[in-house]
């Protein structure tokens, strides 16, 4: 008979394997942004507040705070490496202002970690405490990457048109969610439950607004398109 143990163990390494490609999902932008050696209009906020997400995440799976948490420090240290090369190729290609706003970004994110787990090491003792204090934190900050699609779906609604939520990735943050969300309620931590739900539900209102504006968003794919092969033909004549 399979154990919870063994069930939780397969959701967190599918929820690795999904979290891994939200975590690359930004691969055409640097590849872009390489190409053309220029960062362009492109800002590095989002990738800082992934890093900060993640090193948190790492430290709370850390066996000092929270031991047998294995695939949670494994998937984020991995997108600890993938943001910072994000960051990395970030300052190759940025200048002047930009760059001195991102190496400030990250030298903060870097000091923040490390005077929490300073303070964290030095003041608390138990487990339990430690759980608590990083736990709070963890979901403080993952609440807030989660929540940040909120402008653009507020644009999605304003617009009705659905082409600024790509699909594919809707698809992914909904079964990242459910994943931890499961991963998280098999032996519960509320840690890992309440951020990781929240996920879920931002998930599928996208998917809803998906199919909500399905038909407008392919009504104005279809008039663009339009409009930009009579503006070719007025060029043409």
């Amino acid at each position: 008979m399979v154990s919870a143990d063994q069930i939780r163990t397969v959701v967190g390494i599918i929820g690795n394997a999904i979290s891994l490609v939200l975590f690359l999902s930004p691969v055409p932008t640097f590849y872009r942004i390489c190409k053309n050696k220029s960062v362009e209009h492109f800002s590095v906020i989002p990738y800082i507040a992934t890093l900060l997400n993640c090193m948190l995440w790492v430290l709370y799976g850390m066996p000092f705070v929270k031991p047998n948490s294995t695939l949670i420090v494994t998937i984020n240290g991995a997108g600890t490496v993938i943001e910072l090369l994000y960051i990395f190729i970030y300052l190759l290609y940025s200048d002047g202002s930009r760059r001195i706003k991102a190496l400030l970004l990250l030298f903060a994110d870097i000091a923040f970690i490390a005077v929490v787990s300073a303070i964290v090491l030095s003041i608390f003792k138990s487990h339990e405490q430690r759980i608590f204090i990083i736990g709070i934190l963890c979901i403080v900050f993952c609440i807030m990457m989660y929540a940040s699609p909120l402008s653009i779906m507020k644009r999605v609604i304003r617009t009705k048109s659905a082409e600024y939520i790509p699909l594919y990735l809707s698809i992914a943050y909904f079964f990242n969610g459910l994943c931890w969300t499961t991963y998280s309620l098999i032996h519960l931590d509320v840690n890992l439950t309440i951020p990781n739900a929240i996920g879920l539900l931002f998930a599928i209102a996208q998917l809803l607004l998906h199919a909500i504006y399905n038909k407008s968003t392919k009504r104005q794919s279809i008039e663009g398109k339009s409009e930009v092969a009579l503006v070719e033909v007025n060029v043409t004549h």
